[in-house]
């Protein structure tokens, strides 16, 4: 298997800023926006945006939390090993607020589908929309897009990408690996 580089922690710092500004842009001073990381990796994801929202962009009281959605998911019965769940950390209403789904890989697009369902635990958003590191577009099982994308990649099925975070790997980078 050969992996590449697609993205280092330079870039993705920049992607970071880029996607926060489009997020401030939209959503201004988040009084009726909430964020929510999708479990495991989307997690990182969103707490990296909340703290760039609020240090660098002084976007105060922003709400997030993350979701965890693994009995959700239309496969967690199809595989050989039982699927450990994660926490999730909501702890305010999202009724009536726009929510903003927050994962690092959009792939086939069953993770959403299982979140939006997961969400209905939680009350009636006003709006959801859907931030992405990574879009890989030409994979998609779901009509779903993202609102918000930080690189879309054109990988075909025999590739994975790898988003590797410094609190889990020591670095930040986004891979692509052939199979």
């Amino acid at each position: 298997m050969s992996k590449k580089t697609l993205l280092n922690s330079k870039d993705i710092e920049i992607i970071l800023h880029r996607l926060a500004c489009q997020l401030i842009e939209n959503h201004n001073d988040f009084s009726d926006t909430v964020l929510i990381g999708l479990q495991p990796r989307g997690s990182y994801l969103s707490e990296r945006l909340a703290q760039l929202l609020a240090k660098d962009y002084a976007i105060k009281d922003l709400k997030s939390g993350v979701l965890d959605i693994t009995f959700f998911r239309d496969d967690f019965r199809r595989r050989d090993a039982p699927l450990a769940a994660t926490s999730t950390e909501i702890d305010f209403l999202i009724e009536d607020k726009k929510v903003i789904i927050i994962d690092d890989v959009l792939y086939s697009g069953r993770s959403v589908r299982a979140a939006l369902t997961a969400l209905q635990s939680y009350g009636r958003p006003k709006n959801i929309e859907l931030l992405v590191l990574i879009d890989r577009r030409f994979s998609r099982h779901l009509p779903i897009q993202p609102n918000y994308r930080g690189r879309q990649v054109d990988a075909i099925n025999k590739e994975k990408v790898l988003v590797t975070w410094k609190e889990t790997h020591k670095k930040d980078a986004v891979y692509i690996e052939q199979r």
